[in-house]
């Protein structure tokens, strides 16, 4: 039974076989080679194909910046804290172990090159600061130098002398532009006050150079003091220690006026404020002894009709220390400065400040204006006539007229050294004449230049 079951198998089999291939060969050619193609794919995939594992995959973070890294470490649980303790590590555990280990790479690397550069940056800053310190330093001790150093020569020499009368000028030029006028003036300060001190304010004049220029005065004996001038120490508690400070810190314009002619006008009013005395101008011819005047200032002009005076000018001051009318000029200098128009800071500025007070003898603020014929006796536009001689009996009596008015009325003579300094002094002339009587040194070149 079993055995006829079997070739009933066998018999399907080939049948089929049979029917299977009639069958295909009943397909066209191009099915054929499709069914083939079919059946060479499937067992090159069978062949070939692998079967691997899974792999977790792995975070990179070498690629983060140090910021994400940051971040990233702070919103991840550290492995101290947690509650785990197989020894085997999650992904996230193992992430957070790799980002730990970039962050001290990276933060080492980080802060070597930060400590590396601020340290540079340290040296770079330190070099300057110690330089600006040191220069700081520096600047202050020879400010502190110079200083005590005015402080006490000023000291000094007042002390061992017992001036009658004090003097002072300033010289803002270069020492070569000291000549021969100037110095005349400087006789005939001393021809009219012998037992007097002048303190001479210049750069150029505190000098080896400058002592040579003034030893004739020193060889008589004659007490003079040429000094560098200290800014800070000499307008130190007035109102012109704050405007110099602010010139210093550039912020204002010292404008086109020279600043040299504008540090003049000031410093004349803050040594009399301080120390009082005279202040003459270096165009100046004493002609009479000024120890006879307190509190003075001279007209320059009147006016013709009211006969009272129109313009004051500052070649010429004579106050007290501390005298009220000098602390009104010094706050008008700093209040209402302007480097840009000739006089406003000088001659205008004396004249604002009285023409204000709107009286003409001052007698409340005890000062007095003198006349014309004080101190400019000659205006700057005539000022040619007195050194022309004479070359006629009319000039002749004209010119002894006004020399005995001159010596009469009259303590000084401005000379207008910008209008007359290229003048030659004519032998018999008005100037000629006034410098005769005031000279020291009769002989020198003074009087016939």
């Amino acid at each position: 039974m079993e055995q006829s079951r079997r070739t009933e198998q066998v018999l399907f089999l080939q049948r089929l076989k049979r029917l299977i291939v009639s069958f295909v060969c009943c397909l066209p050619i191009s099915l054929l080679g499709l069914l083939l193609m079919l059946l060479l794919l499937y067992n090159s995939f069978s062949v070939f194909s692998l079967h691997l594992d899974s792999i977790p995959p792995i975070k990179s973070t070498v690629s983060l910046n140090h910021h994400q890294i940051l971040l990233h470490h702070h919103h991840q649980p550290s492995s101290s804290t947690s509650t785990t303790t197989s020894p085997i590590k999650s992904s996230s555990e193992s992430d957070s172990s790799l980002l730990l280990v970039v962050k001290e790479t990276s933060l080492g690397l980080i802060q070597k090159q930060n400590i590396s550069s601020s340290r540079t940056e340290e040296k770079i800053r330190r070099r300057p600061k110690r330089r600006n310190e040191q220069t700081s330093a520096i600047t202050q001790r020879s400010q502190g130098k110079s200083r005590q150093r005015f402080k006490t020569r000023i000291k000094s020499f007042l002390s061992k002398s017992s001036c009658e009368s004090l003097f002072f000028m300033t010289w803002i030029s270069s020492i070569i532009s000291f000549g021969d006028r100037e110095r005349f003036t400087i006789e005939s300060l001393f021809k009219s006050h012998p037992n007097s001190c002048l303190i001479l304010i210049s750069n150029t004049l505190d000098s080896d150079q400058g002592a040579l220029i003034l030893k004739p005065f020193t060889d008589k004996g004659l007490r003079v003091l040429p000094i560098k001038p200290d800014f800070a120490y000499i307008f130190k508690d007035t109102s012109a220690e704050k405007w110099f400070e602010r010139l210093k810190k550039g912020m204002f314009s010292p404008g086109v006026i020279p600043l040299e002619q504008n540090l003049s006008n000031l410093l004349r009013l803050v040594l009399l404020y301080k120390y009082g005395g005279i202040y003459l101008d270096t165009d100046v011819i004493i002609i009479k002894p000024l120890t006879s005047l307190h509190n003075v200032i001279g007209a320059q002009t009147v006016d013709p009709v009211t006969r009272k005076w129109s313009r004051l000018n500052n070649a010429v001051l004579i106050f007290d220390k501390n005298h009220p009318l000098l602390k009104r000029f010094i706050d008008e200098f700093a209040r209402t400065f302007n480097g840009n128009k000739w006089g406003h800071n000088g001659p205008y500025l004396v004249s604002r400040v009285v023409a204000r007070l709107n009286i003409s003898s001052s007698s409340d603020l005890g000062f007095s204006v003198l006349p014309p014929s004080a101190f400019y006796p000659v205006d700057w536009t005539r000022i040619r006539g007195f050194y022309r001689a004479a070359t006629n009996e009319s000039e002749s009596n004209w010119s002894r007229k006004r020399l005995t008015h001159l010596r009469k009325h009259s303590f000084a003579v401005h000379l207008w050294n910008r209008e007359s300094k290229k003048l030659k002094i004519e032998q018999g002339s008005i100037i000629h004449q006034l410098m005769s009587d005031s000279c020291i040194f009769c002989n020198s070149s003074s009087l016939h230049s």
